[in-house]
């Protein structure tokens, strides 16, 4: 079952008509997140990403969007499956039909999808994982790189190159050839006891599980978090490699090109992912 615009239908019901501006134009945004056992894991965090996004992009927010509201409709749809247990949620907010570049309207409809997560935790996985740059195009500098719209034909492009070539993942560059992101998280570099990810004016996601990662390092003794730009050349310097999202959580890197890296860092932050998210509640 999905919902839309608080109506649940047959997954493989039409929803969407030929004049989406989600399909035309891009004109949408998501929201994606974990869902385990009746909680939402950082739901606050998610919904007020979403209302700051929806404003920057001159969406109408209606007066029944509340936090409350989204996520008793978010839990009616996980129930609607039966994934009481543990469920990935997609909640995409687009603007209605109507107009050329230019919308008819500026009011929004909403579709939430939850589909089946294999553990209630973030796990750390000890397999190998294998990273490339990807330099065929790059991220903009510019407040739009920051969200998590439908405009992701470039992390496409970048996810058919990682396949075609057997990497697990790419590393995206900005326009002034710094490393940014990976396909679906923000990066993470361990130089000793210094963690480094690029700051949000270098064009990176700002991410939930970024930001949660942050928190957790800034109040661990011993570790320094830096907000600094990031070049290619520093891959290769640093003892561990992470990636962050609000799916997998932690993802560490094993390997890129002749470096290999360690996971003990990661193993540690992960523990503590999970301690901060079993505190979260559904508001």
């Amino acid at each position: 079952m999905i919902n839309h615009d608080g109506e649940l239908i047959p997954d493989h019901s039409p929803v969407l008509t030929h004049d989406n501006r989600g399909l035309k134009y891009g004109d949408a945004l998501f929201e994606t997140l974990r869902s385990v056992g009746g909680t939402l894991f950082f739901w606050e965090d998610h919904y007020f990403r979403l209302m700051a996004s929806m404003r920057i992009l001159r969406m109408e927010i209606p007066m029944g969007f509340t936090m409350e509201h989204l996520a008793s409709e978010i839990k009616r749809t996980v129930e609607g499956n039966g994934l009481e247990k543990a469920a990935r949620i997609r909640l995409t907010v687009f603007r209605k039909d109507g107009g050329l570049y230019g919308p008819t309207t500026n009011d929004v409809s909403y579709l939430i999808e939850a589909t089946l997560l294999e553990s209630p935790f973030y796990l750390l996985g000890d397999g190998p994982y294998e990273v490339e740059l990807f330099k065929d195009f790059f991220i903009g500098l510019d407040m739009l790189s920051n969200l998590k719209s439908n405009n992701k034909v470039l992390h496409v492009l970048a996810s058919v190159y990682a396949q075609e070539n057997g990497y697990d993942n790419c590393l995206l560059l900005n326009t002034d050839r710094m490393v940014v992101e990976a396909i679906n998280g923000n990066l993470f570099l361990v130089q000793g006891p210094v963690i480094k990810t690029p700051p949000l004016g270098e064009g990176c996601l700002d991410g939930i599980i970024r930001k949660k990662v942050i928190e957790i390092i800034k109040g661990t003794e011993g570790l320094e978090l830096q907000e600094v730009r990031i070049s290619a050349f520093e891959l290769q310097d640093s003892d561990e490699m992470f990636l962050t999202n609000s799916i997998v959580g932690i993802q560490s890197v094993g390997k890129y090109r002749k470096k290999e890296y360690g996971r003990e860092l990661a193993r540690s932050l992960v523990g503590k992912l999970n301690a901060k998210a079993r505190m979260t509640t559904a508001n």
